[in-house]
């Protein structure tokens, strides 16, 4: 198991450090892929360097399916707390890799002599030879994941020089032989294998996994997306190069293109230390800007001295290192086409900084963005490529726009927050005092609420099974919520899958810790800071935009709390952990009113909370574009299902 020796102060630190590892570990293996790069191209030519290349591209195609079981094991593994729980959670993943490794490499089998032909491929021998490790490929993607999600940052960037190392020394060693370009193939898929077999995890007994299938499911989406779009945006283009252009052109592009690999394989070792690391940390230390920033400015600089190196380099150390036929005549020679393709490459990773970021707490929409991108990139390419540079150009200005269809969301998400004051301040853990059921929360959820006019033709009938409820009758539970539902659906389909619920003890050092829902009059009272103890502050000192209709009302709730406590229900609240922020989902005027009352009788109310690390995904906890717009969907995908009525009625003919 592998497990952090020192814990750095802070998450900007943390991500520094875990940083230089794996660019160190990235840099090695980045000089032995460029030597392996080199050692191809001068003994096999532009025409095999070319072949050799784009088949390897199909590799780094599928590699959407490896890199989507990498990030979403070290996610899983990362939020984990316990080994057990890591290690029930990476085996769910692993056994999934094993069965899609196996089912594209019978594709590419099945499929191996259309590839050929497209690719204009001397034999379909190669493409055989590259499903071999796609076997391995896939789960060696999973591997690395529980690697990375266990921090364990130097043994991932050993297993990437290893990798590299054993593709140099097989493929120099198979060209010796005589076996040319299906004998670097062959030795591409042995690195694999060997890379699999070297990263084999210490795990611990088997234990049922902590995923719910549905989630599980949603996280996978979302990580196919998001590297379905990233594997084309950075390899769509050797392969329609190597259709559209001669042999020894593409050969050309495949050199220049082994420079944005480089910097993008430089920019990946920032976002993977980035990843699990804010996976695993909490809400307030995510949200902080700086973090994103020092990943930011980790790749600009890193990309940008690469960038300027490569534009100015004479054009004589490139024919010294491919050889002689590795030239191109002209103002826009090597040197241009390497600058440009460099800058293009820094462009787009940055982007995949910032959807990776968003990716590493929720589920981001921006993958879906990057991958509506790279049809367009695609379809760009097609019809503008005249010549090298125009393919590189074209690039060049899909993916500065996609920067910022990215960026400006994010940034205007981050920087309107509804509540300025969600992420800062330290706060006391709230006392978790028991597991309870969702029935048992839907059923008190319900009691405080049922004198609301929806509910008026049930209440005589239905009183008794909603204020002394029996939460161990299925029936009954059926019956409340299909009641429930009448009024509340559309808020409590919102609420994650994996919400798990608790009674909790709040007492006065926790108040500053929970927050009202920006709504309706509590807008006009927060004007952006919602935390209920600057509500209470403001109520107090009576200032004149407040509704004397809600001050009599919240007076009147005190005055019922004085006389009878227990009768005026739960308190319920959602958050990500006991140790952040609090938002009140039910019972904002009991909580207040309570308050303005004596803040130290806050303890007598009784308080449900429902937690869940992806609650960010839910409007009523983050209010921002994303969120509700997901509400949005949900309400139209809601509308068109069973009445609550006719649930209702079903459910009481049922009892």
């Amino acid at each position: 198991m592998e497990t952090p020796t020192h814990k750095p102060k802070s998450l900007r630190a943390r991500i520094l450090s875990g940083s230089v590892i794996l660019l160190s570990g990235s840099g090695l293996a980045t000089a032995v892929n460029f030597a392996y790069n080199v050692a191809v191209a001068r003994f096999l030519g532009p025409q095999g360097f070319g072949d050799a290349t784009v088949v390897y591209t199909l590799l780094t195609l599928l590699s959407a399916v490896t890199l989507s079981f990498q990030i979403i094991s070290a996610k899983v593994v990362a939020q984990q707390k316990t080994p057990e729980t890591k290690s029930a959670g990476y085996r769910v993943f692993h056994h999934g890799a094993w069965a899609c490794g196996f089912l594209v490499g019978v594709s590419l089998l099945v499929f191996q002599g259309a590839i050929a032909r497209y690719l204009n491929l001397p034999s379909p021998l190669l493409v055989a030879l590259l499903a071999v490790g796609v076997a391995f490929y896939v789960p060696l993607g999973s591997r690395r994941g529980y690697i990375q999600g266990a921090y364990g940052f130097r043994r991932l960037a050993a297993n990437l020089v290893l990798e590299g190392v054993v593709r140099l020394g097989g493929s120099l060693l198979m060209i010796w032989l005589g076996f040319g370009v299906p004998g670097v193939i062959a030795a591409n898929s042995a690195a694999i294998a060997v890379a699999y077999f070297a990263i084999v995890p210490q795990l611990t007994s088997k234990l049922p996994s902590p995923l719910r299938l549905s989630h599980a499911a949603r996280e996978m989406s979302q990580a196919l997306v998001f590297f379905s779009g990233q594997v084309l945006i950075n390899n769509c283009d050797i392969v329609l190069v190597k259709h559209f252009f001669v042999a020894e052109a593409a050969g050309l592009y495949a050199a220049v293109a082994m420079v944005g690999r480089v910097i993008f394989g430089l920019s990946q070792a920032v976002v993977n230390s980035m990843f699990p690391l804010v996976a695993g940390t909490d809400e307030e230390d995510r949200r902080d800007l700086t973090v994103i920033a020092t990943s930011l400015l980790l790749v600009l600089s890193i990309g940008s001295a690469l960038a300027l190196a490569l534009r100015f380099a004479p054009a004589q150390i490139w024919t010294a290192f491919f050889g002689a036929k590795f030239t191109i005549a002209g103002k826009y020679g090597l040197p241009y086409l390497l600058g440009l393709y460099a800058i293009t490459t820094v462009v787009y990773s940055l982007s995949a900084v910032i959807i990776t970021y968003e990716m590493s707490y929720k589920i981001a929409n921006s993958s879906w963005t990057q991958l509506v991108f790279s049809g367009v990139v695609i379809a760009g390419i097609c019809l503008f490529h005249s010549s090298l540079r125009q393919v590189i150009l074209v690039q060049f200005v899909l993916l500065i726009v996609l920067l910022l269809f990215v960026s400006l969301p994010f940034l205007l998400s981050s920087l309107t927050d509804t509540d300025k004051t969600r992420y800062s301040g330290a706060f006391r853990p709230v006392k978790l005092v028991r597991r309870v059921s969702e029935d048992e929360v839907i059923g008190q959820f319900l009691k405080s609420d049922f004198h609301n006019v929806v509910f008026r033709e049930y209440q005589e009938g239905l009183r008794a099974m909603v204020n002394h409820p029996d939460f161990h009758n299925p029936a009954e539970n059926a019956t409340r919520r299909a009641l429930f539902f009448m009024r509340h659906r559309a808020l409590w389909t919102e609420l994650p899958a994996d919400t798990e619920w608790y009674e909790m003890e709040i007492t006065e050092s926790n108040l500053n810790q929970i927050r009202v829902f920006p709504r309706a009059q509590w807008r006009k009272i927060g004007r952006g800071n919602y935390a209920i103890t600057e509500i209470a502050a403001r109520m107090r000192s009576r200032e004149p935009s407040i509704d004397t209709r809600f001050v009599t009302k919240i007076s009147e709730i005190s005055q019922d709390l004085a006389q009878n406590e227990a009768g005026l229900g739960h308190v319920i609240l959602i958050g990500t952990s006991e140790n952040d922020p609090l938002t009140v989902l039910d019972g904002n005027h009991r909580l207040l009113a309570s308050m303005l009352s004596s803040p130290s009788r806050v303890h007598r109310l009784r308080f449900l909370c429902g937690l869940s690390p992806h609650m960010t995904e839910c409007c009523w906890h983050t209010t921002n574009f994303a969120t509700l717009l997901r509400y949005g969907r949900n309400i139209l995908k809601h509308s068109v299902r069973r009445h609550p009525r006719v649930e209702l009625v079903r459910s009481l003919e049922s009892a």
